[in-house]
């Protein structure tokens, strides 16, 4: 279940938390981009956001190659080596993350969602029977203005045997349609700080974000939105 569909679900997680430590009070439109279209081929692109999720939906589909790199808060050396990812664990680029360089190998579905259980962002190329997804290297920047925001980060590329599955993981709310394209509002109304914590870092990491989410949907040129309440 993709982080957008676990907020509408009110299943909330650490995973769908952290999409909104960057946000402090306001308005940010133009967020987490989808646009799919469905011709012979299945093509869909993505921003920075559906990294991790798109990865897991990879899963899904088989054993794949893969090879880039993940980038993730704690050394996932040991995890590596346990579940036989051949990768070598760099330390701490920028005091941020330890970056993970993972070899051009074969996984397989188990594997690979270890791997993204372990990680902060997953920017793996992965290819399999009848699919392929690209993903950028480097993290966009925070605080870019919504025409900045790239929204071809993530390119994923799937013969129509796969469509159900990406229909049910991320378009699940929309009908029929050769194209849609979908963005988001996000609207931080308030901070919900944690009780007793003095550092600055911790508390923006740590501090729930209350607000709502306005899920604009484009198909034949027709707009519908959807508000979602949200406290992550």
């Amino acid at each position: 279940m993709n982080f957008i569909k676990k907020i509408v679900e009110k299943q909330i997680d650490e995973p769908v938390h952290k999409q909104f430590i960057r946000f402090g009070k306001g308005e940010y439109g133009g967020r987490f981009l989808l646009t799919l279209w469905k011709t012979k081929k299945i093509k869909l692109k993505t921003s920075f956001e559906f990294v991790n999720d798109l990865v897991l939906l990879c899963s899904e589909f088989g054993n794949c190659k893969v090879s880039g790199i993940v980038l993730s808060k704690e050394n996932i050396a040991k995890i590596l080596s346990e579940k036989n990812i051949k990768g070598n664990s760099e330390t701490k680029k920028g005091g941020l993350y330890y970056q993970n360089n993972i070899s051009d190998q074969e996984l397989t579905p188990e594997q690979l969602i270890e791997l993204e259980k372990a990680s902060y962002a997953t920017l793996l190329n992965i290819e399999g029977e009848g699919f392929k997804l690209k993903i950028k290297k480097k993290l966009p920047k925070p605080g870019k203005s919504e025409d900045k925001i790239d929204d071809k980060f993530c390119q994923l590329e799937a013969d129509e045997k796969y469509y159900s599955k990406i229909k049910q993981y991320l378009f699940w709310d929309i009908p029929e349609t050769k194209k849609v394209n979908i963005k988001h509002s996000v609207i931080v109304e308030k901070l919900i700080i944690p009780e007793g914590e003095k550092d600055y870092s911790k508390i923006r990491e740590l501090a729930k974000r209350k607000g709502k989410i306005i899920r604009k949907i484009m198909i034949d040129n027709k707009e519908t939105s959807k508000e979602i309440e949200f406290e992550a």
